[in-house]
Order: C-alpha cells, then sequence, then structure tokens
C-alpha cells in the first residue's frame, strides 16, 4: 500500500491562518470530488473557521476524561475505519491526553500516512524541536509540545502562511484570534512585536534551509556540479599558518556587506610535505571561526585545490578567499601552478578572492617536496633532454672525469624534480653525450681505451642507482608527510569532538566531510551475527539501510559497523578510514561509560530516597496506623458503653490520622513521580479562585483569610499539580503557625513586577505569622524528607515526612513557574508562587 501525502502549513505565530489556509485547500479538493474528512479542527470560536468548515464532512472526536476533565482528541480508530482520501488533522505537535493512545498528534498521523490516507496538518515553528532553545530565548517560555525535526522534514509539502507582524496584532485586538478577556495579556506577552518579527524570521530561515535541501538534492539527482548562488556563501582556505587570521577578518568583512550569509573556513591538511600546518594557529583560527559567527571544517585529498575546490561546490559558495602563495615564484618551473593558480583555473564561477599577505613569496621548500605528479614527471623528461646538453656544452673542454662528475650531478638534480624515471632517461642521455664528445676518438660513438668504456658503464650504473634511490627517498618522505597529515586530521578531529556535546553526529559530519561522501551512517546490531544491522546514527543525504548498500564499510567492532557513501575510496584512504573506526569506538564506549555515570548517580539518588523513605515510614506511618487501631479496638470493646462525645472523639480520631495516613502516600507517590521525571502536566488556562477552593478543602475557614482582586486573569497550569501545590503550602502554614491567621493573596505583574523567564506573571502569597525559616535555611527546606523543624530552630518531633515542599517547588517547576519563599515582616514565613499568565496557549490552533 502507498503512503499517504503529508502537507504541513508551517506558520510563526498563533492566529496567521494556517487553519483557515488547510480547509481552504481542504474545501478546493472536495470541490475537485476528492473523499475529504476533518479529523479534528478546534474553531476556538472563530467564526471563520467555523464558515470554512460548513459543508465538510467532520469526523466526531474522541471524549476522555482525565483528571475530571473532559477533552477532545483525533478518533484514529474511527478514521482509520472511516479511510477518506484526504483528513485534516489540526495541530501536528498536539499532545494527546494518557487514555488516547499515541502520546503525541503527529503520531497519530503516522498511523493515517501508512494506511494510504493522506493528510493535511498545521504547525507553529516554536514546536519544532530544535529550535526550542532559540524559541525560549525570544519569548522567555520554553515549548512542551514539540516535534522532531526528522519527522517535519519527511513531510511532502511544506507551505508557509505569514502575515505581517502589525496585521496580526490588529487581528488579536479585533477579537480575531483569542478571547477579549485575553487579548491584553497576549499583546504584553507572546504577541510583542520584537517576539512575533523575531518568530517570523525563524520560520523564514528554516523553510528556506528546507528549500535549499531540496535544491541540492535536485542538483545531486541531475548531476548539475555548477555552483547555484541561492544564498551569499563565503569559504576561506586555511593552511594552518599565521595568515589565516587575516583571511578569516577579510572574508568576514566581504560578508558584512550583504544579509543572510555564510562563513566557512576549510582547512585541507597537506600531504606533500610543505610546511604551514601548525596546530596552535589551526586552534586558535578555529575559534576565531565560531567568534565570527561561522563554522569550521577539515576535509581531505592529494590535491589542496581540488579538494577545496569540491567542499565550495559542495556547499554552493559562492566565493572563495585564499592567501597568496607563499613558495618561491621559480618554482612554478619546475613544480607546476600553485594551489592558488589551481584554484583560480578551475573556480569555474564561484569568485575567487587571492589575498595579499606578509609571507607571500617567502616560502621555504626544497626541490623534490610535493606531490609527483604528471606536471613534474613532465618537467623531469623536458630537463633530462635539456641539462645534459648544457652541461656538455659547458664542459666539453674538460677532462673526461670531471665531465661524468658534471653529468653525474645533473642527473641528480634531474631526479629531484622528475623521479626516476626522467633520471634514467637522462643518465643514458648523458652517457651517450660523453662518448660522443669527451671519450676518444671525439665525434663518433666507438670508444678505443677499455678503460673510458670500464668508466662509462660505472657512470651509467651509478647514476641510475643514484636515481633510483633519491626517487625511494622522495617517496619515502611523502608518506611521511601523508602520514603526518593523517595525524593532524585526526587531532583536529578529536578537538572537534571534544568539544561537542552530540559527539557521534559530529564525527560522522566531520568523517564525511573529509573523504568528500554524500553520507555517512553508523550501523549497529545487537549480537554478532545474531541480529541484522540497522541505522544508528546518520548525516547526509539518502544514508543506506544496510552495510551492503554503502559504497565504503569500515568494521569498527562486532556491534558497530561505519558505512560511506558517495564514491569508492582509493587504498590510500582505507588507513585512515579504519583509523576514524578506531575513534569512533572509542567515542562510542565513552558514551556508554557516560550514560551508564549517569545511571549509577541516579540509582544513587533513589537509593537515598529509598532509604529516607523507609526511615521516614517507619515512625509516620507506624504513628497514625497505632491510633488508628487504638480508636477501632476501643470501640468494638463490648464490655465498655462510650457516651456520644467519646465515641465522636474517636471516630474524629480515626479520620484525623487517616487523612494524615492519605496525605503521606500521596506526596511519597508525588516525589517518586518526580524523581522519575514522569510528571507530565497537562497545561490550561487556570484561574487562582477555581483551583483554592478545593485546595483548601479540610482547612478551618476560620484559619484562612483570601484576598484575591476581582476579574484576575488565568495563569498557565495544569489545575490538579496546582491544586497539590497550594494545598500543601497551606498544610505546612497551618501545621508551623497554629496561633496565626493564613492570608492568601493574589496579584498581576503584567506591568512587569512579576515575570517568569521575561513573561509577565501573577502571583499568590500564602503569608503566615509563625516561627519562620532563617534565610541561611530557606533553600534546605525544599530538599525531600526535610521537617521544617529541622530548619528553623533545631526542633525535633514534627509530623510528618518532609515531602510537602519539595513535592510542591517540583510540581511548580514542572509547570515552568517558580515557587519561593522570603521572611513575613513582624516574623514569619511567606511562600510565593508565580506562575506565567495564559495567552490561550493550551487552547490554540495553528
Amino acid at each position: 500500500m502507498a503512503r499517504g501525502i503529508l502537507r504541513i502549513f508551517l506558520g510563526a505565530a498563533p492566529g496567521v491562518g494556517k487553519t483557515y489556509a488547510m480547509l481552504t485547500e481542504g474545501r478546493v479538493q472536495a470541490a475537485a470530488g476528492v473523499d475529504v474528512v476533518a479529523g479534528i479542527v478546534l474553531d476556538r470560536g472563530r467564526a471563520q473557521i467555523r464558515d470554512q468548515l460548513a459543508g465538510l464532512e467532520q469526523l466526531p472526536t474522541r471524549n476522555i476524561s482525565y483528571r475530571d476533565v473532559d477533552y477532545a482528541e483525533l478518533d484514529v480508530a474511527a478514521l482509520l475505519a472511516r479511510r477518506p482520501a484526504l483528513a485534516l488533522v489540526d495541530e501536528y505537535a498536539h499532545s494527546n491526553v494518557p487514555g488516547a493512545g499515541n502520546a503525541k498528534r503527529w503520531q497519530d498521523v503516522e498511523e493515517l500516512l501508512a494506511a494510504g490516507i493522506d493528510v493535511y496538518s498545521t504547525l507553529n515553528v516554536e514546536h519544532l524541536a530544535s529550535l526550542g532553545d532559540v524559541v525560549e530565548a525570544i519569548t522567555g517560555v520554553r515549548k512542551q509540545e514539540t516535534v522532531p525535526d526528522e519527522v517535519v522534514r519527511r513531510a511532502d509539502q511544506i507551505e508557509l502562511v505569514d502575515l505581517p507582524p502589525e496585521l496580526l496584532r490588529q487581528r488579536l485586538s479585533a477579537g480575531k484570534i483569542y478571547a477579549p478577556d485575553k487579548v491584553d495579556a497576549a499583546l504584553a506577552n507572546d504577541f510583542r512585536l520584537g517576539n512575533l518579527t523575531a518568530l517570523r524570521e525563524l520560520a523564514l530561515l528554516w523553510l528556506a534551509d528546507r528549500v535549499e535541501e531540496g535544491v541540492a538534492r535536485y542538483r545531486q539527482s541531475h548531476g548539475i556540479e555548477a555552483s547555484w548562488p541561492t544564498r551569499e556563501r563565503i569559504v576561506v582556505g586555511l593552511t594552518g599558518g599565521p595568515e589565516g587570521d587575516y583571511l578569516l577578518r577579510r572574508a568576514a568583512r566581504i560578508l558584512s556587506r550583504v544579509s543572510g550569509g555564510e562563513l566557512l573556513a576549510v582547512h585541507i591538511p597537506r600531504s606533500d610535505g610543505v610546511a604551514g600546518n601548525s596546530p596552535q594557529e589551526l586552534e586558535a583560527q578555529r575559534q576565531l571561526v565560531t567568534d565570527l559567527g561561522g563554522t569550521y571544517h577539515s576535509v581531505g585529498g592529494d590535491d589542496p585545490a581540488e579538494a577545496l575546490l569540491d567542499f565550495a561546490r559542495s556547499v554552493g559558495a559562492t566565493q572563495i578567499v585564499i592567501g597568496s602563495s607563499r613558495r618561491k615564484p621559480w618554482r612554478g618551473i619546475f613544480a607546476g601552478p600553485g594551489v592558488g593558480t589551481k584554484v583560480v583555473r578551475d573556480a569555474g564561477d564561484i569568485d575567487v578572492h587571492m589575498v595579499p599577505h606578509p609571507l607571500g613569496g617567502k616560502g621555504r621548500a626544497a626541490l623534490g617536496r610535493g606531490e609527483l605528479n604528471s606536471s613534474r614527471v613532465g618537467a623531469g623528461f623536458a630537463l633530462a633532454l635539456v641539462l645534459p646538453v648544457l652541461v656538455q656544452l659547458g664542459a666539453g673542454h674538460l677532462s673526461l672525469q670531471l665531465a661524468m662528475l658534471i653529468q653525474f650531478a645533473a642527473a641528480i638534480a634531474v631526479a629531484l624534480v622528475g623521479g626516476l624515471r626522467p633520471a634514467v632517461a637522462a643518465a643514458v642521455w648523458s652517457s651517450l653525450l660523453l662518448n660522443f664528445y669527451s671519450a676518444p676518438p671525439v665525434g663518433t660513438l666507438t670508444i678505443s681505451d677499455p678503460e673510458n668504456l670500464l668508466a662509462l658503464g660505472i657512470f651509467l650504473v651509478t647514476a641510475v642507482a643514484v636515481a633510483l634511490a633519491v626517487d625511494k627517498s622522495a617517496r619515502r618522505s611523502r608518506e611521511a608527510a601523508r602520514a603526518g597529515a593523517e595525524a593532524a586530521t585526526l587531532s583536529e578531529l578529536a578537538r572537534g569532538i571534544l568539544a561537542s556535546q552530540d559527539t557521534v553526529q559530529v564525527f560522522l559530519e566531520q568523517v564525511r566531510e573529509h573523504f568528500g561522501m554524500r553520507t555517512a551512517v553508523l550501523f549497529s546490531r545487537d549480537g554478532p551475527g545474531l541480529s541484522a544491522w540497522h541505522p544508528d546514527a546518520s548525516v547526509g543525504e539518502d544514508p543506506p539501510r544496510t552495510p551492503e548498500e554503502a559504497d565504503n564499510v569500515e568494521e569498527v567492532s562486532d556491534h558497530w559497523v561505519l558505512g560511506l557513501g558517495g564514491r569508492i575510496l582509493p587504498a590510500s584512504d582505507r588507513r585512515l578510514l579504519g583509523a576514524f573506526g578506531a575513534h569512533l569506538m572509542a567515542l562510542e564506549q565513552r558514551e556508554a561509560l557516560t550514560v551508564s555515570q549517569r545511571e549509577n548517580l541516579q540509582l544513587a539518588q533513589d537509593n537515598k530516597i529509598r532509604t529516607s523513605v523507609l526511615r521516614a515510614v517507619s515512625h509516620d506511618l507506624r504513628t497514625p496506623l497505632a491510633g488508628i487501631k487504638l480508636a477501632v479496638s476501643s470501640l468494638r470493646q463490648s464490655d465498655v458503653r462510650f457516651s456520644a462525645e467519646d465515641e465522636a472523639e474517636l471516630l474524629a480520631t480515626i479520620e484525623h490520622y487517616s487523612d494524615r495516613m492519605d496525605a503521606l502516600v500521596g506526596n511519597l507517590l508525588d516525589m517518586s513521580r518526580l524523581s522519575a521525571d514522569m510528571v507530565s502536566p497537562v497545561m490550561g488556562p487556570v484561574t487562582w479562585p477555581e483551583v483554592l477552593p478545593a485546595a483548601l478543602r479540610g482547612v478551618s475557614d476560620e484559619r484562612i483569610r483570601r484576598e484575591l482582586p476581582p476579574n484576575m486573569p488565568p495563569v498557565e497550569a495544569d489545575p490538579g499539580l496546582l491544586e497539590r501545590v497550594i494545598a500543601n503550602i497551606v498544610e505546612n502554614a497551618v501545621k508551623y503557625a497554629p496561633d496565626s491567621e493564613v492570608l492568601v493573596v493574589g496579584s498581576v505583574g503584567g506591568s512587569g513586577s512579576a515575570t517568569v523567564a521575561g513573561r509577565p506573571a501573577s502571583e499568590l502569597r500564602i503569608v503566615d505569622h509563625g516561627k519562620g525559616v532563617p534565610d541561611a535555611n530557606v533553600m534546605a527546606m525544599f530538599r525531600p524528607f526535610q521537617r521544617l523543624d529541622d530548619v528553623s530552630y533545631g526542633a525535633q518531633g514534627g509530623t510528618g515526612v518532609g515531602l510537602g515542599l519539595a513535592v510542591a517547588k517540583g510540581f511548580t517547576e514542572v509547570m515552568g513557574g517558580v515557587l519561593e519563599a522570603e521572611q513575613t515582616p513582624g516574623g514569619g514565613l511567606t511562600m510565593i508562587i508565580r506562575l506565567p499568565l495564559s495567552t490561550g496557549a493550551g487552547l490554540e490552533t495553528p
């Protein structure tokens, strides 16, 4: 069965018209004869949405009760049974309530797509997982509902629904997005002009990156190597020399003239023995690239110019910045064109800036260093033809022995330039010239003196032997230089990995870049020969699904295999790939040790909590049980008749100790959930008056005084968790201030006096006039199993396990709020619950 098509309507903020655009497209499809069903679309009181829904078949939602509140969720089973051609599913990032099946709505959509049903859905850019920290920096709020970027990238179509921030604020003010009582809070918070502008830019940039990925795939599939300058990208070639800082700053100045450009620095370790690679300089330049907002890369290749151009084309570079050559100008006669000359010659439509610097033309390099390429071999043959003739012309009047020595030196010079074959040719040609012009009889190839024949023979053999030795030494030198380049590459790779958090991903990306591959994949399996290989991590486009599909495979261990796709690696690169594999194994082992360390720390913390629980339960649970048993045993005595007052007192004792046990067990369970990160709040708009009655149940009205301003805006919270927070704090206030009235005061910080992570917030203060807690012990008061008596004046014997405030603080932070304590003027303690104002985030529609 063919997989369905997913189309996502992406927007920067609520209210830009994503749901409206989705419904409009749905109506167009329905008018064209397509079977369209609205799986779940929430109008939230918007007349425009209701008008668009009119005429479309709407599937009834599935109502699920959670914590005494009914929630409408997508009925996946009913939609699969109905099997429309196109389903409209609002809120792609929505978190389903427990009992709905899948945890996230995008997982519901995956089921529909797998069944061959096309889906239209909506999404805000703030819900993308990779942008969570950026969105938090902009809005001050960390979004709990997120979708993995990889899931969104798999969408067949992503359409941006855009609206200028000024128009969006006008729509909000007109009541077209939120209810009138939420407009002011929204304008002062999420819908500030700066917030909306930044989110809009974020959406545009994210979608531009996806479009660019599509362009890259198109170019690759059609074999297009020419650069398409869709965005200004400057690649800086680094040698490791001190001129790198100058080149980077020059490139940054060029890039500052345009907006939206990228700076990429690339270092290609030289394998030809040319000096200039300083690890200290490279590390400083790597840091400078980061400070300038660019990225650092290291790629390999026998020809630096070709490797630099391949990298520039792969990233779609528009400009290349390189330094002028440091070698002497005369070396081009023998060694061929330099890196800069090759880059300029072969750059094609990429602009090249060759920047002069103080070290230009002042390098030191000897003949015979560098790659023995075709140009050097050709130069060697040319020199083998010309140099012996010139030497013979200059040494024609000298003796045969002296002429032999000079021709011998010429043969060695040819070997240094062109290697073995030109040197052998030079030796043979020199011997013929010596025979014709220097050995008697002169002018013929006849040799009359046997000693001269022996001398010429020794000359030829010695010249060939020396040429062979020089060529072998040069090859060994090149091998040593290649090994040094490989060591430098591994060193750079290690530094880059140690400075990163996602080590395996960074490792794979650098391996892919170094070898110029399309993709790199780490495959793993549970046991050798017992299970199939499956991808564990990958980078690049179109990764292979099995090692057999990869172009290059390196076995790291029995459990891991490294695969590369794009081209077949030459034998000279296989050794370096093996070294990368060994490095990867060490990284995997280090990550496994890190995970094990975290697990051990968690186990140690759990054991500590378990020990404290047992210690507390042994006393605090036994006391109410003993009181209950004593009261029940007294009531069951048949030979004793209690008065109505005594019987009521015993029943009250049972009720009191039962309440204590219920609170104790509830706090223990809550603390265990917090320790295991299993608390999932269902956020929504809540007002303080809505939760106070349930939170203060069981507390005498004579002990509580409430001062809540009328028409307080709602906060963003989970009603059930907020009720527990208030109940625990009030219980402590009543317990430790028995002779004091407990005051509950509400206030709003819309003007900025009270904020949470930069957002306007509302406060609930619970004030008592008891003993209070010294400032030095306020932080200890929130630790688990810590009684207030233990941190105030050293008193012992307090009731309770000491979990109430720890649970309250944990629940408050889970809801994105803050719980603080401060001294009450005149004595006592004031607990402050601060939560961000709600802008309808729990009810918004994309």
